[in-house]
């Protein structure tokens, strides 16, 4: 049995992958503790993990307040200033577990690159989403001025990169001094000398979804996404069943589980059903964003499993984020996105060039685009057909032991 430590970095879409790895970890044996914000700290425990609370919660809730978040490209610096500011906890929690056997984290995880070379206790970094190898071949799409820049010969990208970085410029300056504090030589740049571990990268999405490129790691695995809703533990509400099964199958419309700043979503949502005249289901954690006096053909509430709730929608209107939009793949059903920042215009052109959705900025998500898209997606069988294509590639995932044995060969390295 050995001693595992996974340290997921963000909102639920970031840490549920890391209460599935946590749960077929467990299933061979070993000991599996999470340590992240303490928001999740019940969902981990109903899962059989050992956690270790990060910090308070206050100071998480204060970060996903921030109205920056989601505006596009200062977003990033948001991210990475709340990152750098968590490595001193994250390390201090990390170093109160005593010896530790391999440490899973995405690259946002500071504190565990800094405990391998400190303790030399293996690492796997983990990557959720494409979006985080910044190709010079196949260039993510993290903001629109990228579309001029994917046109350029790979010379001239590669030169662009070794420029500096928005890692580099909002959170090496800290982790720089947190390295010297601890007696660790700093990197140069966290993106180029600590972006992937030497031990292993694990990237959780599958090759249909993104095709791995020439300068991706070259000891990486590519597995497929993990599809970790807690559906076992957190049924669907017998108000939502009810709800289900009175009528035609309705559009399903979430911001995402971290937006708590979603009022126009749920306002243009609002507006764009009643114009099409169809049932929806309104999903957030936060019902007082949901405009009031709501139709009875709309229902709105404060979770549900996508992965049970989805089987049972038309359309899914989201943000983006990887776990749900991995989500509707699994369900096949088509979905329009309407992506803010981040990892989300990417996703959404991805969406896009599998034929199972449509994307639209902030800009252009309003009631008559959303209305007249939603449309093109309730009844146009192309959509339909690519959806139920990419549920059934996810159908033919490998089993879960070969990546456990992947990872297994990397304790105690």
């Amino acid at each position: 049995m050995a001693e595992i430590l996974l340290l997921p970095f963000g909102s639920a879409g970031d840490v549920f992958p890391f209460i599935w790895l946590g749960r077929q970890l467990m299933a061979r044996g070993h000991r599996v503790t999470m340590i992240t914000t303490c928001l999740f700290e019940e969902q981990a425990r109903k899962a059989g993990l050992n956690f270790i609370p990060l910090g308070e919660k206050d100071e998480f809730e204060t970060m996903i307040r921030d109205p920056r978040i989601w505006k596009l490209g200062i977003g990033t610096k948001v991210v990475f200033e709340f990152a750098a500011k968590s490595v001193e906890p994250y390390l201090a929690a990390i170093e109160k577990c005593g010896k530790v056997d391999l440490m899973l984290a995405p690259v946002t995880a500071f504190a565990a690159r800094l405990a391998r070379e400190k303790h030399g206790t293996p690492l796997i970094t983990v990557h959720l989403q494409p979006a985080v190898f910044l190709s010079v071949h196949e260039t993510p799409l993290l903001h629109p001025a990228m579309r001029l820049l994917r046109r350029m010969p790979v010379w001239f990208k590669r030169a662009l990169f070794t420029l500096p970085n928005p890692v580099d410029l909002f959170a090496l300056p800290k982790v720089r001094r947190i390295c010297e504090a601890n007696g660790v030589k700093p990197p140069r740049s966290l993106w180029r000398e600590w972006w992937d571990s030497p031990d292993g990268v694990l990237a959780l999405f599958p090759k249909w979804f993104a095709k791995p490129q020439p300068d991706w790691p070259a000891n990486l695995l590519q597995w497929t996404f993990p599809l970790e809703d807690l559906a076992k533990e957190q049924p669907l509400s017998t108000e939502l069943q009810a709800f289900l099964a009175a009528g035609e199958k309705p559009v399903v419309f979430t911001p995402g589980s971290a937006n708590v700043q979603a009022s126009r979503f749920f306002a243009v949502a609002a507006q764009a059903v009643a114009q099409v005249g169809c049932r929806a289901v309104f999903v957030t954690r936060e019902p007082k964003q949901v405009p009031p006096n709501l139709p009875a053909t709309t229902l709105t509430v404060e979770y549900a499993p996508f992965s049970t709730l989805l089987k049972q929608a038309s359309v899914f209107v989201h943000h983006g984020g990887i776990g749900t939009m991995s989500q509707a793949f699994a369900a096949g059903v088509p979905q329009l996105i309407m992506h803010m920042a981040h990892d989300q215009p990417d996703n959404a052109e991805r969406v896009e060039g599998l034929g199972v959705g449509l994307g639209l900025s902030v800009r252009q998500f309003t009631p008559e685009r959303v209305a007249h898209e939603l449309q093109r997606l309730l009844h146009g069988a192309a959509f339909a057909n690519a959806a139920k294509a990419c549920a059934q590639n996810l159908g033919k995932a490998r089993s879960a032991d070969d990546l456990m044995f992947w990872i297994e060969v990397r304790l105690g390295k």
